[in-house]
């Protein structure tokens, strides 16, 4: 029984190693590919939007470390009267609107693969403010590499619920594998070639998610 254990464990760390590996290889192949449609990418937004042309924010990563998420921008900086940013949904530009129904805006998360903070396939990135909302099983989606899609992406994407996503992060913890990300992958691309659950139902991505607020 012990050995039957350790032989899970050590397979586990050795599946780990080589989707790193797999990850950063791909990734740097990706980069360099892609780098012309960043490049017409980049211009289109500057154009239309200005600067700055990739949007950063700080992500909690696997055991909740926290790194800088990489993202081409999609909206404005419109503010009303009081110099208050005004909602997304008006702040959403027409060629960020692209950008998201064709996942173009996912490009530069690539250098997070690169650098190790992301994997192509794990649950998403969520906000920094979030670790403290989540009870202690939904928080088990930190015990892996945060992905540029995941199960969750592929069920349903932003017009799922919070609850549902949560449950498919576990579960993808819990039972991750080369061919499930492999299959996760597969069903990504019909997935953004189909333009399913771009958006939440009243929301121009998802409703924020308030669940284990503290007082």
């Amino acid at each position: 029984m012990n050995a039957q254990i350790f032989d899970g464990k050590r397979f586990k760390i050795s599946y780990r190693l080589v989707k790193s590996v797999l990850d950063r290889l791909i990734a740097a192949i990706a980069l360099i590919i892609l780098s012309p449609v960043m490049l017409v990418v980049a211009i289109a937004i500057y154009i239309n939007i200005g600067k700055p042309i990739v949007f950063t924010q700080p992500r909690p990563g696997k055991d909740g470390r926290i790194f800088t998420f990489y993202k081409f921008r999609t909206m404005s900086d419109r503010r009303d009267s009081q110099g208050n940013l005004l909602p997304d949904e008006e702040r959403l530009t027409a060629i960020g609107q692209f950008l998201r129904k064709s996942s173009l805006d996912e490009i530069p998360q690539l250098w997070n693969v690169l650098k190790g903070d992301m994997s192509f396939v794990g649950p998403r990135p969520l906000l920094v403010r979030y670790l403290e909302r989540y009870t202690p099983e939904q928080a088990r989606r930190h015990e892996v590499k945060p992905g540029i899609t995941g199960l969750a992406q592929v069920k349903g994407r932003n017009a799922i619920g919070w609850e549902q996503k949560f449950q498919l992060d576990v579960w993808y913890v819990d039972n991750w594998s080369l061919w499930l990300d492999l299959k996760i992958l597969l069903l990504t691309v019909l997935k953004v070639v189909q333009q399913e659950g771009i958006n939440q139902e009243g929301y121009v991505t998802s409703e924020e998610f308030k669940g284990q607020m503290r007082p």
